[in-house]
């Protein structure tokens, strides 16, 4: 199949916005669908790439375009296919970048489903290889009686593979989790399943899904099989997806209800007792509250990630969904033991979750376990306070923070949002953070070793090899910036204070000196 096949199927409504004159004629042996800003290891040479430019934004779009393209040219794609229905069109930029990077590109319309492609070139390519291997007619049609009576991928995949003397069959999301596996497979760990995925396995492609829960279809004897009939179980897989999807609308609005009552009404006890049932959850704890957020570089997308933390901890009842402000959060009962729940305290899944989108930092905060229905919103509270030092500590690295690892200032203080650790430090250091004044370095770096040293004159002096007496004078200077007393407990909890607000800012901030200091109530030495 040849791009130019691709773009006269008049079912799909592509519109060429660029190619060269022989590009059209380009053969395309497989699709990729990505929305990663560097999609270079997923594409290999001759493959459609699909994506839904969630990735691109107006800030830096020309340079961000120009890194995507060049991956594709890199990786010799063979066509782009961009949607536009996250931005309303293509942008102008995107289109520049594979002209001068010459990669053909066309939009896709909104109303036309990613799935509608991958099929047309997967039926069209293998059916052209291997006409006469496919999907048995009885097969075929025992798979689509059982999705109509919402069967689920278990029974889907045995059902699809029953006629392949003792096929071995998994379908694993993007995190390595294992949803179905023909009987007596033996189980794979996640870490495994997620290597076989880089090697070898079909996506399976459900429409509006988080990449985060994306099935992958994996045989173990997968050469045996022809494509086009591998391509074909994956369909139907995929029509499963979906089917689950829809089921799961009602259990997600009941779990978006309860998390506005939880922000907004925490204190009627008798109304989150309903919402919890309206979850499916028990009427008692003890449970967990998880909240998640992948800030601007993947909106909308923590609360699928959120959905397959959930889902790695087991088969019990959950309720996934988002608060009012789109924070995702998740509420899960407390199995009875005494490392519950093992798998998201000892970090576990959320790493492997976090890959499924890599160029997206994915952020978590876990509540202590509670009681009942009416400490849940101080669960949520605990939570999400955890969240906002997540991203305080790692802003651009995936991190889930419980909250009872909130056990020093510092760690406590990467809740507090930057602006204000900026102030703060800023209002407290004075003329201290002054990069102008020669003298602020050196005064910088004594008032550090002092509170480190508890106050001691000669183990600061030791610390910076300096004589005492010109500890003492850096000391007096300090007071006088600062209009702080060194021998008071609180002033020393207060400089102390502003230099972890200072030390737990991300790189990107800088503090802007205070404009003056303030006098200090006494400028004389005191014996330490």
């Amino acid at each position: 199949m040849h791009v130019e096949h691709l773009l006269q199927d008049e079912s799909l409504g592509l519109r060429l916005l660029w190619a060269g004159d022989d590009l059209p004629r380009r053969e395309i042996n497989g699709v990729t669908v990505t929305d990663l800003e560097d999609p270079t290891r997923f594409v290999r040479p001759g493959e459609a790439v699909l994506s839904g430019l969630v990735w691109w934004t107006p800030e830096g779009g020309r340079e961000k375009a120009e890194r995507f393209v060049a991956a594709l040219r890199e990786a010799d794609a063979a066509v782009l296919l961009a949607g536009e229905e996250t931005h309303g069109a293509v942008p102008d930029s995107l289109v520049e970048a594979c002209a001068r990077h010459g990669v053909p590109v066309a939009g896709v319309p909104a109303h036309v489903m990613f799935r509608a492609i991958t099929d047309t070139v997967y039926l069209r390519h293998w059916g052209e290889l291997s006409r006469h291997h496919a999907l048995p007619e009885v097969v075929r049609g025992t798979l689509t009686r059982l999705l109509a009576r919402g069967a689920g991928p278990d029974a889907i995949l045995a059902a699809a593979v029953a006629h392949l003397d003792q096929a071995v069959a998994y379908v694993f999301t993007a995190s390595g989790r294992t949803v179905a596996a023909t009987r007596g497979a033996p189980a794979i760990p996640a870490g495994e399943a997620m290597a076989l995925i880089e090697t070898g396995t079909v996506p399976v492609e459900a429409d509006a899904l988080s990449p985060y829960q994306r099935w992958h279809l994996h045989l173990r004897d997968a050469d045996a099989v022809p494509p086009r009939m591998l391509q074909e179980v994956a369909a139907f897989l995929g029509r499963c997806q979906d089917s689950q999807a829809r089921h799961r609308a009602a259990a997600q609005q009941a779990a978006d209800d309860l998390g506005t009552l939880l922000a907004h009404a925490g204190e009627d006890h008798a109304a989150v007792a309903v919402g919890l049932r309206a979850c499916g959850l028990p009427p008692e704890g003890p449970y967990r509250v998880i909240v998640a957020d992948t800030g601007v570089r993947g909106p909308g997308l923590a609360e699928g990630a959120l959905a397959e933390v959930v889902a790695h901890l087991g088969p019990g009842p959950a309720a996934v969904g988002r608060l009012p402000e789109g924070t995702a959060f998740a509420i899960v009962p407390e199995p009875d033991t005494d490392a519950v729940p093992v798998p998201v305290e000892q970090g576990e899944v959320w790493p492997l979750v976090a890959a499924g989108e890599p160029a997206v930092p994915l952020h978590g905060g876990l509540s202590e376990p509670v009681a009942g229905p009416g400490e849940l919103a101080g669960a949520l509270a605990q939570a999400r306070y955890a969240l906002a030092s997540a991203r305080g500590t790692a802003p651009d690295t995936s991190l889930l923070t419980h909250a009872s690892a909130l056990t020093g200032l510092g760690t406590l203080l990467a809740g507090i949002p930057v602006e204000v650790r900026a102030a703060y430090s800023r209002s407290v250091l004075g003329p201290l953070l002054d990069t102008r004044n020669a003298s602020a370095a050196p005064l910088l770096a004594t008032l550090k070793s002092f509170l480190a040293c508890d106050g001691s004159w000669a183990r600061t002096a030791e610390a910076l090899h300096l004589h005492v007496n010109t500890v003492h004078y850096r000391v007096q200077r300090i007071e006088h910036f600062t209009g702080r007393d060194l021998s008071s407990l609180a002033d020393r909890l207060d400089l102390w204070t502003a230099l972890l607000c200072r030390d737990t800012l991300p790189p990107s901030v800088t503090i802007p000196p205070a404009a003056t200091g303030r006098r200090a109530r006494s400028s004389t030495s005191r014996a330490r």
